[in-house]
C-alpha cells in the first residue's frame, strides 16, 4: 500500500510539492505559536506539519535505491500502526492501573475517580468494538448506533488536539522581564497550611524572581491569588503570602487577591489589581500553576484579556492522567457550543442514514 501511495506522489514532481507544503505549514504553525500560544488552532496547524514531514519522509525513503531501508521503514510504520491500534484497544489497563495509584495516594472524592470512570468507559467501548455487536442487528440500529463510534471518534481527535496544544505550551519560551507574577490558588491544608501542590506553584515563582534579578532586571511583584473555601480557615491567598514570606520574599514584594474562587476569577481580579498598581493595563505579568494547568489557565486569561502566559510547576506524575482529563473536560465546557453543534451534526447524519436503511434504500453494517 506504501508504495502504492509512494508512485503517485513520485509522479509529475510531488515530492518537490510535499516539500514546500511541508516548510510552509511549518513557518504557518510555528508563527502562530510564536504570536500566540493561546491558540488551540496551534495544534491542527502542528498535526499537519507532522503529517506532511512522514509523507515527505516516506517518499524520500520510497525515492533511495536501498532497499533494505524501504523494508526497514515499511516495517517501522506497520509496527507503529499496531501499537497505537492496540494503545487505544487496551487503554482502560493503563486507566485502572493509573486509577490505583490515585485511589492509594490521593483524597477518595469524585475528581480523583476521573481515570476509574473512564477507564470503564474506554473497557466497555473496547469489548463492543472487538465483539462488534452491529453485524446482529437491522440495518437501521446498527447505522442509528454507529453515531456513537464516530462521537467518540470527534472527542478522541479533540483530546488529541488538546494534549498536542498542552504538550507545546510546556516549552513556550520564557521572558524573564515581567513586572508581574500571578500565582494561583488551591485547596489549603487543615484549612489553614499551604499543600505540595500549592507550594510548588509558590516555589516556581520565585525561582523565576530569582532569576529574572540575577539577569539585571528588577524583581516582579507577587500577586498571590485565592479566595477563601467553605472548609478553609483563612483565604487561599494569605496563606500564600505567609508561605512566601516564611522563604524569603519581603512583604511589600507581595500583593493579595483573596476574592476569586476559581481559574477565571483568578485572571480577572489578578488582572485588575495589577492595572491598579501599574496604573496602566501595559504591565507584563506571567502567571503560574501546575503544568497539567497552565495551559487552560492560559485559555482563561486570553477570555479576561490578561497578556500572560504560564509556567508549570511540577506535578507527580502518577497524579497527571487523572489531572489531564479533568483539565481536557474544563476545555470542552469552555467551548461545548462548537463541540455540540458538530456533535448534532454527527449524530444527525446517522439518523438519516438509519432512515435510509429502514426504507430499503441502503444498507448499513458496522463490522
Amino acid at each position: 500500500m506504501l508504495n502504492e501511495i509512494v508512485a503517485f506522489l513520485g509522479r509529475r514532481g510531488e515530492f518537490f510539492y510535499i516539500s514546500v507544503f511541508m516548510l510552509v505549514i511549518f513557518f504557518v504553525f510555528l508563527i502562530s505559536w510564536l504570536i500566540e500560544p493561546r491558540r488551540l488552532i496551534n495544534g491542527v496547524f502542528f498535526t499537519i506539519f507532522l503529517v506532511s514531514l512522514l509523507s515527505w519522509t516516506t517518499v524520500m525513503i520510497h525515492k533511495s535505491t536501498s532497499h533494505g531501508l524501504q523494508r526497514a521503514y515499511d516495517l517501522l510504520f506497520l509496527v507503529a500502526l499496531f501499537g497505537i491500534t492496540a494503545l487505544l484497544i487496551f487503554a482502560w489497563i493503563f486507566l485502572f492501573w493509573n486509577a490505583y495509584f490515585v485511589w492509594k495516594y490521593e483524597s477518595h472524592t469524585l475528581p480523583n475517580f476521573l481515570t476509574l470512570i473512564v477507564g470503564f468507559i474506554a473497557l466497555i467501548f473496547s469489548i463492543l468494538v472487538l465483539v462488534g455487536p452491529g453485524r446482529y442487528l437491522p440495518h437501521w440500529l446498527s447505522a442509528l448506533l454507529a453515531s456513537i463510534p464516530a462521537i467518540a471518534l470527534y472527542l478522541g481527535l479533540v483530546l488529541y488536539n488538546f494534549l498536542v496544544n498542552l504538550l507545546l505550551y510546556q516549552i513556550y519560551p520564557r521572558h524573564y522581564k515581567q513586572d508581574y507574577l500571578i500565582v494561583l490558588g488551591a485547596g489549603l491544608l487543615n484549612g489553614d497550611q499551604v499543600s505540595k501542590l500549592l507550594a510548588a506553584r509558590i516555589n516556581r515563582a520565585i525561582q523565576f524572581s530569582n532569576r529574572q534579578y540575577q539577569k539585571g532586571r528588577k524583581r516582579p511583584i507577587i500577586i498571590m491569588s485565592g479566595g477563601q473555601g467553605p472548609d478553609e480557615k483563612i483565604p487561599e491567598a494569605l496563606a500564600m503570602a505567609r508561605f512566601a514570606q516564611h522563604h524569603g520574599v519581603p512583604t511589600d514584594q507581595i500583593l493579595i487577591e483573596d476574592q476569586s474562587k476559581n481559574t477565571y476569577q483568578n485572571m480577572l481580579f489578578s488582572k485588575r489589581i495589577a492595572t491598579q498598581d501599574f496604573d496602566s493595563d501595559k504591565f507584563r505579568a506571567t502567571f503560574f500553576s501546575n503544568n497539567y494547568h497552565i495551559f487552560r489557565a492560559a485559555l482563561l486569561a486570553k477570555e479576561v484579556g490578561l497578556k500572560a502566559n504560564g509556567v508549570g510547576a511540577f506535578t507527580r506524575l502518577y497524579y497527571l492522567p487523572n489531572a489531564i482529563i479533568r483539565e481536557f473536560a474544563g476545555v470542552f465546557v469552555m467551548h461545548k457550543r462548537r463541540h455540540f453543534v458538530i456533535m448534532g451534526v454527527i449524530i444527525l447524519f446517522f439518523i438519516l442514514q438509519a432512515i435510509l436503511a429502514a426504507a430499503g434504500i441502503i444498507k448499513f453494517n458496522v463490522v
